[in-house]
């Protein structure tokens, strides 16, 4: 039998270990080994736990034990689950863990010590729950050159934009429901801003290029600006809103990643990805676009990832599996002002008319936006596609000409 820990018993963590007990049989004709859970590393009491005699608040107790030989971290944030992850790593234990965060900061670092050491370090479930995505790529599409990846990372701004859409409420409306259920944290801030699909983006960038990217190198934008206006600009445009994180790499050899919303035609395979659910958009030289659809977390999706990599954790003892990147550099991530794009832009003017002179003046023809019912002034527009750089400079000029700019949303080619 293959003994393992398993590092916190919060949603994930319980799911786990609920899954590896219900299905013990089934997972052990998968593995060719039984898998025992010996440990569950956790600071609270659970007395009336039927695993209650499993718990241990020692990390210790887990790094010094020789049966040990897994260790599954689903704590979550950034300490102590590093230090904790390199020591199981540097003392002989594989580890499989679902921390986003975790592998978007310090991933080139520890796939070094579990190459090192001839271990394993999976993360399958760190990146779109219970969607297969990490080992497709590293596998499956290894044969391809991958040109792009963009999808839409987070389930949580995903349905707020969805209530949007399709309901006609307010960010701040759909958010309280997304809360109500459980769909959003009560502190949403990783989530709206877009930091989580930051994290994400990173992991995905990493693995398809070879070369660490830190969340601080990602150009990031939430959804907390998106209105009603917005949305039904993009329904007159022909499109919807979606909050997307892409990365693609440039003939100069550097990367172009952001987390952005945008504007996607109601053609995309992406656009009609809705709720809670996510899409990730694999763009092969060989495959051409791959879609992998599914919901992104929750409970026993996001646990059944890790006990997948469990699994495959058992099987690969004596043959390590080839998951690695190198470290990142500063001048990895092109500036994303010298990307090109169109973008859709929200203004406010007090004469409509001289305001379209400007814009045109400005930015050459654009294609002018309406709705049923826009606020006295309003101008919405999408620009040709032109640098970033260039449009912030434009839009600059035209607010000193007299038009408040609202908002912007860049047009994705997805």
């Amino acid at each position: 039998m293959v003994k393992i820990a398993v590092m916190g018993y919060g949603t994930v963590g319980s799911g786990v270990v609920e899954i590896l007990s219900k299905h013990a049989d089934n997972i052990a004709s998968r593995a060719k080994e039984r898998i025992g859970i010996k440990y569950i590393l956790d600071r609270r009491d659970f007395p009336d736990s039927p695993y209650s005699g499993k718990f241990t608040k020692s990390f210790d107790t887990i790094l010094n034990d020789p049966e040990v030989r897994i260790v599954v971290e689903v704590m979550g944030g950034l300490y102590p689950a590093f230090e904790y992850v390199k020591s199981c790593l540097e003392n002989g234990k594989s580890v499989v863990t679902s921390n986003k965060e975790l592998v978007a900061m310090k991933g080139a670092q520890l796939l070094k010590i579990a190459q090192k050491n001839n271990l394993n370090f999976l993360f399958e479930a760190s990146v779109g729950g219970g969607i297969p995505i990490i080992r497709p790529i590293s596998q499956c599409l290894a044969a391809n050159e991958v040109i792009g990846i963009a999808g839409i990372l987070n389930g949580t701004t995903n349905f707020i934009l969805t209530k949007m859409i399709r309901e006609g409420m307010s960010f701040q409306e759909s958010l309280a429901m997304a809360q109500k259920l459980g769909y959003a944290e009560r502190d949403p801030s990783s989530d709206v801003g877009g930091l989580d699909a930051c994290r994400k983006i990173c992991i995905l960038a990493s693995l398809a290029y070879g070369k660490h990217v830190y969340p601080d190198q990602v150009h990031t934008e939430g959804i907390s600006k998106i209105t009603l206006a917005d949305v039904e600009y993009a329904a007159s445009w022909g499109g919807v809103v979606k909050l997307i994180g892409m990365v693609r790499k440039t003939d100069s050899g550097k990367i172009q990643i952001m987390v952005c919303p945008m504007f996607l035609s109601r053609e995309s395979q992406l656009a009609n990805v809705d709720d809670e659910f996510n899409g990730i958009m694999v763009r092969g030289d060989s495959t051409g676009d791959v879609v992998f659809y599914g919901k992104g977390a929750g409970k026993l999706p996001t646990a059944s990832a890790v006990v997948a990599d469990v699994i495959d954790c058992v099987k690969h003892f004596k043959a390590r599996k080839y998951l690695y990147w190198d470290d990142g550099s500063p001048d990895y991530v092109e500036d994303y002002r010298e990307y090109e794009t169109a973008m859709f832009v929200r203004g406010k003017a007090a004469d409509e008319f001289s305001a379209f002179q400007t814009v045109d003046k400005l930015f050459g023809r654009v294609e002018r936006l309406s709705r049923k019912v826009p606020e006295p002034g309003e101008v919405a527009f999408v620009t040709k596609k032109m640098k970033e750089k260039e449009i912030a400079q434009q839009l600059q000029q035209a607010s000193q000409e007299g038009i408040q700019i609202l908002n912007t949303i860049r047009i994705g080619d997805l």
